[in-house]
């Protein structure tokens, strides 16, 4: 197998991100802060449209992690829960989005076990490697998500601007951890080259 450019002598997160496009990192990432954004500085305009737009926020996840999926898979690299990610996002979003009349308890619901379920498939693919730059961002954005569908489980009935303020945060400090992740895959493949 020839190396892609984001080897980095030695492991490192070259061999955690080979073959994934850091662009679509940073594209994930500048989608979350504008969702966190818009979330927080407009909570009750936010909160009557939350279902709606969280379904395109989830929609522009998906599709940028099977894009990122499909990159991986076409230089033989690990493509697998990044493409399962992708499409379960794909899947909340159609749901959300052709039933906005659900109650809030069952949207609640909905992006807890989302939360819970990325969350988790992040964690795994933290730490399915030996240590490597960078795994603890990839871990953070894991456990925000893991304690953010804990928090919703536990508190269904939470008001909807509350809701969209957490959805915000979440959307902030995510698409933070991603444009940082990204940088950081983009370094690695910068350097790999310069070596290749």
């Amino acid at each position: 197998m020839t190396d892609q450019g984001l080897y980095v002598s030695g492991g490192g997160i070259g061999t955690l991100f080979e073959g994934v496009s850091w662009q679509a990192i940073m594209l994930r990432g500048v989608a979350g802060i504008l969702f966190g954004l818009f979330a927080v500085m407009a909570p009750v305009a936010a909160a009557t449209t939350i279902v709606i737009v969280f379904s395109i926020y989830l929609m522009a996840d998906g599709f940028l992690a099977i894009a990122s999926a499909v990159k991986a898979a076409r230089r033989r690299h690990g493509w697998g829960l990044l493409a399962l990610e992708g499409v379960v996002d794909i899947i909340a979003s159609l749901v959300l989005f052709l039933m906005p009349g659900l109650g809030l308890v069952t949207f609640v619901v909905i992006v807890a076990v989302w939360a819970l379920f990325a969350g988790g498939l992040k964690l795994v693919t933290a730490f399915r490697r030996g240590p490597v730059e960078a795994r603890g961002w990839l871990a953070l954005s894991a456990i925000i998500s893991l304690l953010f569908g804990v928090v919703l489980l536990f508190s269904p009935l939470a008001g909807g601007i509350v809701l969209t303020w957490w959805l915000g945060i979440y959307g902030l400090v995510f698409g933070v951890a991603l444009l940082i992740l990204g940088f950081q895959v983009r370094s690695a493949q910068k350097k790999g080259l310069a070596a290749a």
